[in-house]
């Protein structure tokens, strides 16, 4: 598994919504990129800076953030702890 260093946070991103309020199916080309996630896992901080986020949590994170990374074909996002803007 995959253990984020220093203020890093291992998202599992959610699924992109497949389907509008109206009923109507979203294709692969117009899906938005997911900025919502549950934390896998956190780094230890730093020393001027303690984890404010914890595993479990639902996360709101900026639309660019972080970088992805792919484990046993699942899709993850390491971001900075500054990169997450709200905890849901």
């Amino acid at each position: 598994m995959i253990r984020p260093l220093a203020d890093r946070v291992l998202i599992e991103p959610k699924e992109a919504e497949t389907k509008t309020a109206g009923g109507l199916y979203i294709p692969d080309t117009a899906k938005e990129k997911p900025q919502q996630g549950v934390i896998i896992a956190t780094g230890p901080g730093k020393k001027d800076e303690p984890m404010e986020v914890s595993v479990g949590e639902t996360v709101l994170y900026g639309k660019y953030a972080g970088t992805e990374v792919t484990v046993d074909d699942k899709k993850y996002l390491i971001v900075k702890q500054s990169d997450i803007l709200a905890v849901l």
